[in-house]
């Protein structure tokens, strides 16, 4: 039998916001591995962009910045990730 898990809604939100909506016996890891893959995806087209000299290199880290900034969810303990029974998150 599989764990059920009960998410925060701010990590749901968060999620969302990627196209992620986790079913119940989803673990916190794989949604974790997902918006990681998501990010370095993302982290790897900017690089070509530089690269093709699409993104001036003045403007890179202000690109990757940016881009950090989509992605909070990834600095957040798994732990926190999910609501346990009988109070708030843990």
């Amino acid at each position: 039998m599989s764990p059920i898990y009960t998410y925060d809604p701010r990590i749901l939100d968060a999620l969302a916001g990627h196209g992620l909506v986790p079913r119940p016996g989803t673990s916190p890891r794989e949604l974790r591995d997902a918006v990681r893959d998501l990010y370095r995806y993302e982290i790897k087209q900017l690089r070509l962009a530089l690269l093709a000299g699409r993104i001036a290199k003045r403007d890179y880290a202000s690109h990757v910045v940016v881009l950090r900034q989509k992605y909070p969810v990834l600095s957040v303990p798994l732990e926190l990730w999910v609501v346990r029974e009988g109070g708030p998150s843990a």
